[in-house]
């Protein structure tokens, strides 16, 4: 069997699920890992990886690593995945794809430049309950979509403090607009507007209601309304304010409506899924979208979403924050 040599850039929260992951693929052999954190590099160390840098570059330039998976805060994910599409390797890019427009036009060049592999990470593009969704989609079973409605709301940043008795430390840059391009609506938006790309097509036009809870310099959570060229209506509600975790998307339709609502396991199921399959329910999609890539990668096929998929989601994601309503 074939398989592709792996390296990760970046082992913060999303990096080390990436990691455990990779690790599961029978095709892949994750042998590199890079991050500032010497702690994070011997727990890669100790899950198998064979070389580990504290400098990205020096990963790039090991001949041995074909594809990378690149885990790090969205504003260095243009210098990195650029210096990567000129060492000629492959890229997983977790979304979103960059912090603005601009910054995306100057990846998705780099990437047919060099003629490498570019795919953004969206693991609801691999959730079964979104993929029974297209499916009635494609099969015409709702009639018409006149309205979706999509909901995205969490403690976003502040999830170790949901989950952990003691609070642990946000990282700065979560907090910096200048470095991650906004708020709830380019961290959790990005992902409910990609995947209403996916069933819907493009966005003519975009508008969007924030909100400043916390009182921070961008927002904690955003309700955008979109129109598709296609004609369907959505409503995306995103938020950073909620200790429970809410995700659903609802399609009313001509002919039948449908729900997917994403409910989390109890700590208890989720224990025991680990224990019998080695995954939870919140882990397979994040497993199918890494396995998906690693296929595409051995079988020289272009892998969705694409680099320009993630350009065109940012582009929507920037009209809506130019496009403020103020509700009085």
């Amino acid at each position: 069997m074939k398989k592709l040599n792996l390296g990760i850039i970046g082992l913060g929260y999303i990096g080390k699920v990436h990691l455990a992951n990779a690790t599961k693929l029978s095709n892949c052999r994750l042998m590199a890992a890079s991050d500032v954190s010497r702690k994070a590099l011997a727990d890669a160390r100790r899950a198998g990886v064979e070389k580990t840098y504290t400098s990205y570059d020096q990963l790039l330039r090991d001949a041995e690593v074909d594809s990378v998976i690149i885990s790090l805060p969205t504003h260095l994910h243009t210098s990195c995945a650029i210096e990567a599409a000129e060492a000629h390797k492959n890229i997983f890019l977790e979304k979103p794809i960059a912090k603005n427009p601009q910054e995306a036009r100057e990846i998705v060049a780099a990437v047919e430049r060099n003629s490498v592999k570019l795919m953004i990470g969206y693991p609801l593009r691999f959730n079964k309950i979104m993929i029974d969704l297209k499916e009635k989609l494609k099969a015409g079973t709702l009639g018409d979509v006149e309205v979706a409605y999509a909901t995205n709301v969490s403690s976003g940043p502040f999830y170790h403090r949901a989950q952990d008795y003691a609070p642990s430390p946000v990282p700065e840059w979560w907090f910096n607009k200048e470095l991650t391009g906004g708020g709830a609506l380019i961290d959790l938006g990005s992902h409910m507007i990609n995947l209403l790309r996916w069933f819907f097509g493009e966005i003519k036009n975009i508008k969007s209601n924030l909100g400043y809870r916390f009182n921070m310099n961008l927002e904690d959570h955003a309700v955008c309304l979109a129109q598709f060229e296609s004609g369907t209506t959505a409503i995306v509600n995103v938020g950073w304010f909620s200790q429970e975790y809410q995700l659903k998307v609802e399609l009313l339709g001509t002919v039948k409506h449908a729900l997917a609502w994403n409910v989390p396991p109890n700590r208890v199921v989720a224990g025991i899924q680990l224990l019998t399959t080695k995954s939870s329910r919140f882990s397979i999609p994040y497993v199918n979208e890494l396995g998906y890539f690693v296929n595409c990668a051995i079988n020289d096929r272009t892998p969705s979403p694409t680099g320009l998929d993630g350009l065109r989601d940012i582009e929507a994601i920037t009209k809506a924050y130019q496009n403020q309503i103020t509700l009085t």
